[in-house]
């Protein structure tokens, strides 16, 4: 074994003891499981929300996009300080109606704001289908990390293996409480990491950051400005806006929102976050030194751009250093996703099958359900081959539909009904499928719309119909809803 996969083990099995030993003196029932008992303050959602960020898309995808898109990579720092900015107004809401009302997931808000368990059943479902891509993300890059940062040592399906099973492992036994602990070694980790190599790699082969990006201009310009078409000016607009209003309707980020104690550290976090997130141009001045230094990577092969270009340039135990941050941006988002939606199966599909299950058996459920999850991630691991940002954008596409059911359930005049969001929610998830399965754009139907149109993100175009969808069908069913006060009145006229 060379010092370079030494270290990394050195740093996964620390990740287990953190992850593991999160449970002494918690009593594991579901809400300990699920949201750490409301317990966690600024800090640790903050380091949580942060696992949501710098994850191995933000390590390998963003780098990657960088080296092969350019400038184009640009909408992951936008979208995410966006969704920051309006985390402040919204998210508190989410938490307070959450804490009166005993919610412990993502499903059991839907479901209880809108008076529906059939509701809540479909909230589960596409949360968890949107999280597995988002996991894959997780276990693949993982692989990738230990197999480069080892030089070939152990394989890539070997390494998300183990990966797979650890992280699986301390989230059965830890719950939220495992990634908190874990949150703490990585953001440390993964800020050094990130910051020196963002800074030091650049001048070391070009004597600073704007030599750096003369080198690129002088290869290739085109890296440093958007497309005319394809990943153009309107694909970044929509799917900036599209991740923005997405993000915090990931069910992981949905549970963190749900582990903190209160509603002003959810406000501080909204407010320092995205500063944090600059961090991620240290990332994208890696890809883009790579384009020079390491030639000729072609597409998903680009997610290999920092690690290649690292290896050139450092002795192999910082190889193990680096690594070793870029397993913990694996293993800590992986175990928020699994945890939550596991609790979102467990409260809302298995509850619907077996009403009366004690508290025992939902936790049993939660764990077999991540177990389920983790082993589907796992086989998508090892037969896909999409690059992690694509897989990104497609999680985001699919979870953002439930945008309109979430923002109408703020209204206290019930703008849309049950029946409206689900109808939008199903229309939305629909024409994301159908549009990623079959490659379909606008200009499929329409050969001769303009590429500014044409290059809109699919999934913004499904939200607008499913939008429009939700109001049209909660109109024409507003007299079908009767409330229960309506039905008490009813009740105290027939027989009175």
């Amino acid at each position: 074994m060379n010092i370079s996969l030494t270290i990394i083990f050195m740093f996964l099995i620390l990740a287990l003891y953190l992850g593991i030993n999160a449970r002494k003196g918690k009593d594991m029932n579901m809400q300990q499981f699920a949201v750490g008992g409301r317990g966690f303050g600024t800090l640790f959602v903050f380091l949580l929300v942060a696992g949501e960020v710098y994850t191995t898309f933000t390590f390998l995808g963003g780098s990657g996009w960088a080296y092969s898109k350019g400038a184009a990579v640009y909408y992951v720092p936008a979208y995410i300080c966006l969704a920051y900015v309006l985390s402040y107004w919204f998210v508190p809401k989410i938490w307070k109606y959450a804490k009166e009302h005993g919610v412990i997931s993502q499903p059991d808000y839907f479901a209880s704001k809108y008076n529906s368990r059939a509701m809540g059943i479909i909230v589960a479902v596409l949360g968890s289908i949107a999280l597995v891509p988002y996991i894959v993300i997780q276990i693949k890059g993982l692989g990738i990390i230990v197999s480069e940062a080892s030089y070939g040592a152990i394989s890539p399906v070997v390494a998300s293996f183990i990966g797979a099973i650890s992280v699986t492992t301390y989230v059965i036994i830890s719950g939220i409480h495992g990634s908190a602990w874990t949150a703490v070694i990585k953001d440390i980790m993964i800020l050094a990491v990130v910051v020196f190599l963002g800074i030091y790699i650049p001048i070391h082969y070009f004597g600073g950051i704007q030599p750096m990006f003369e080198s690129v201009q002088s290869v290739k310009p085109e890296m440093l400005t958007l497309s005319n078409q394809g990943l153009s000016i309107s694909w970044f607009i929509s799917t900036v806006f599209l991740n923005a209003v997405g993000f915090y309707l990931l069910p992981n980020s949905f549970s963190v929102v749900l582990s903190a104690n209160g509603e002003k550290a959810l406000r501080k976090n909204a407010i320092t976050l995205p500063l944090y997130t600059l961090l991620l141009l240290f990332v994208f001045f890696i890809g883009f030194t790579a384009i020079v230094q390491i030639p000729g990577l072609q597409g998903a092969e680009g997610d290999l751009s920092l690690l290649r270009v690292a290896i050139e340039t450092f002795d192999p135990w910082v190889i193990g250093i680096v690594g070793a941050a870029g397993l913990l941006t694996a293993l800590v988002p992986a175990s928020v996703m699994l945890m939550s939606a596991s609790v979102g199966l467990t409260k809302s599909f298995y509850n619907a099958i077996v009403p009366k299950a004690t508290e025992k058996q939902q936790l049993i459920a939660s764990k077999l359900f991540v177990i389920g999850l983790s082993s589907a991630a796992f086989i998508f691991t090892i037969t896909g081959g999409e690059a992690l940002a694509i897989l990104n954008i497609m999680s985001y596409s699919l979870i953002s539909q439930l945008a309109p059911a979430l923002f109408f359930s703020f209204s206290k005049d019930s703008l849309i009904n049950k029946y409206g969001a689900i109808t939008g929610i199903v229309a939305g998830v629909l024409i994301v499928l159908y549009a990623t399965i079959f490659n379909v754009k606008i200009a499929t139907f329409f050969p001769n719309v303009p590429h500014v149109i044409n290059d809109i993100s699919t999934g913004a175009i499904a939200l607008l119909i499913n939008t429009v969808v939700t109001l049209v069908v909660s109109i024409f069913t507003k007299n079908t809803d009767i409330n229960k006060n309506q039905m008490s009145d009813i009740k105290a006229n027939y027989y009175f």
